[in-house]
């Protein structure tokens, strides 16, 4: 979902993580990162 998002969305990095529930958006940003190996900005900027 957060792919979705960062994809198809103008939604910030912070919005999308409160988005899908977390508290803190540095969180989210170390969950992806770990997943992904890429930073969520990075990921989006891949689609520009």
């Amino acid at each position: 979902m957060a792919k979705v998002l960062l994809s198809t969305t103008n939604l910030s990095v912070a919005e999308v993580a409160y988005q899908l529930g977390f508290r803190y958006p540095q969180s989210f940003h170390k969950l992806f990162k770990s997943k992904t190996s890429v930073s969520p900005l990075q990921f989006r900027e891949s689609f520009q």
